[in-house]
């Protein structure tokens, strides 16, 4: 569940806030009841690593390298096939 960074646009109050990426952003500061707005900060992120059928999401399809350290090939780094099967 990601953390939201929030700072009223009254008094200037920041809060960081742990919600699910569906649910409507807070929109009252706690401190002055005046209006939140969302910031868009670097944060921690998150990496999805299996899609629903075991598929690597947002990498080369069929790369081993963050399974396994290495590519099929035996490389260390991305090589220019991601289906090299040698």
């Amino acid at each position: 569940m990601p953390t939201y960074e929030y700072e009223c646009t009254v008094c200037g109050f920041r809060l960081s806030h742990r919600q699910t990426m569906t649910e409507e952003p807070l929109k009252h500061c706690p401190e002055c009841r005046g209006e939140l707005r969302r910031l868009i900060t670097g944060g921690t992120g998150f990496v999805m690593k299996e899609g629903a059928h075991g598929s690597q999401v947002g990498s080369r399809e069929g790369c081993t390298l963050e399974s396994e350290g290495r590519t099929c090939c035996g490389r260390t780094e991305r090589c220019g096939d991601p289906r090299c099967r040698q």
